[in-house]
């Protein structure tokens, strides 16, 4: 059992909640018992109690209340594809990226597609909202002008687009910019027609959501 905060396993747990380490090493962490057991083959997995002391891998862990168990995986990358993807443009928050992962899984064939200014899926806040299901549907990376199929912008007040036939590509942009002028190179724009007293919009997973059910 690992009883030593100078342990290497623990050393490379901490490091690779920057950002900086999951690039260069290819490596991320999965924490808690339902998101380690949904992954491939792990690095190596540690578990409170078991192969390390309890209060060591919680000081290692990123969540506030600590984890019984933490893995460190390979990254894994998909190819853009599928009958229905998503592409997300300047999605900064990776809770957002995690829970758009997650309604993907859920609704589309297809990956979710991070063009510029996305977070790092790979980070532990992305992959802990996307509750294992980065594992089932690994991200893919392209740029706009690289998708295949039918692009369709998902804007404030945008219109109904009707029935699409695939390859669709539902694009969304980050809550503060949108999509900016790529709204205008999509092949249509839709929007989600919500209540005239309702806010202003939705946030990037929500939107996704009941654009992805639709």
């Amino acid at each position: 059992m690992i009883t030593s905060p100078d342990n290497q396993k623990l050393k490379q747990i901490r490091k690779l909640q920057t950002k900086r380490e999951r690039a260069r090493s290819g490596l991320f962490v999965a924490e808690g018992e339902d998101v380690v057991h949904a992954g491939w083959e792990p690095e190596y997995v540690l578990r409170a109690g078991e192969d390390v002391e309890a209060k060591l891998l919680d000081s290692v862990s990123s969540l506030g209340s600590g984890t019984r168990m933490i893995g460190v995986f390979k990254q894994q990358w998909a190819e853009p594809g599928g009958d229905l993807s998503v592409y997300l443009h300047g999605v900064a928050d990776p809770g957002n990226v995690g829970t758009i992962i997650r309604s993907a899984h859920a609704f589309a064939d297809g990956p979710v597609i991070l063009g510029p200014g996305c977070a790092d899926p790979y980070s532990p806040k992305a992959v802990r909202a996307s509750m294992g299901s980065i594992f089932a549907r690994p991200p893919a990376r392209a740029r706009f002008e690289e998708l295949a199929g039918t692009r369709v912008a998902l804007v404030m007040g945008g219109p109904d687009p009707g029935r699409l036939d695939p390859p669709v590509v539902l694009c969304i942009g980050g809550e503060r910019f949108g999509l900016g002028e790529l709204a205008d190179q999509a092949d249509l724009q839709a929007g989600i027609p919500m209540r005239s007293d309702a806010p202003n919009s939705l946030n990037a997973a929500m939107a996704a959501t009941v654009a992805l059910y639709e």
